[in-house]
C-alpha cells in the first residue's frame, strides 16, 4: 500500500483538511479522495492531492 496525502484550504489560507490515503496505485486513491472531498462537500474548495512520489494527481483552486 501506498500513502497518499489530501490537503485542503479555506479561501483565506487556512487548512481544513489535512489527511493521508491509503491505497494500492493512483486511480483507487484519486477515486477515494474526490469520495472523501465529495462527503465532506469539499469539491469546490481549493484542495490538492498527491501521490507518494509528489506527482499532483488532483488540484483545484
Amino acid at each position: 500500500m501506498k500513502t497518499y496525502k489530501l490537503t485542503a484550504f479555506e479561501t483565506n489560507g487556512e487548512k481544513i483538511l489535512d489527511e493521508s490515503i491509503q491505497a494500492e496505485h493512483d486511480d483507487a486513491a484519486k477515486e477515494l479522495a474526490e469520495k472523501l472531498l465529495a462527503e465532506r462537500k469539499l469539491l469546490e474548495s481549493t484542495h490538492r492531492f498527491t501521490s507518494p512520489s509528489g506527482k499532483l494527481l488532483l488540484f483545484h483552486s
